[in-house]
């Protein structure tokens, strides 16, 4: 027979913000282990498109990011260019291009 398993914290409903695991314990028993939401990463506030190059974290692991391996050199690269990680390849290039016409 299959082993029954409960939530190990009291919020029992099967939402988005509550997913769960099963993970077998060295010991052989099935228990729950809560996982994180996925991150859907940065969008380009000019085309709406992915950034590349950038990981997806959640929004608090961007400010401790640097647990990430080779984080520490994005952070150094986002602080010395512009508009990097913001902006895709195209966004850059329309809001350059209208940055020049209003001079």
């Amino acid at each position: 027979m299959v082993q029954r398993l409960v939530y190990r914290s009291r919020h029992s409903y099967a939402t988005k913000s509550n997913q769960n695991r099963v993970v077998k314990t060295p010991g052989g028993k099935l228990v729950f282990q809560s996982t994180k939401k996925r991150a859907s990463g940065p969008k380009c506030p000019v085309t709406g498109k992915r950034i590349q190059g950038i990981p997806h974290l959640r929004p608090a692991e961007y400010k401790r990011g640097l647990d990430y391996p080779g984080t520490e050199e994005l952070l150094t690269v986002l602080m010395v260019e512009s508009y990097q990680a913001v902006l895709s390849g195209k966004g850059l290039l329309e809001h350059s291009w209208w940055k020049s016409r209003r001079l």
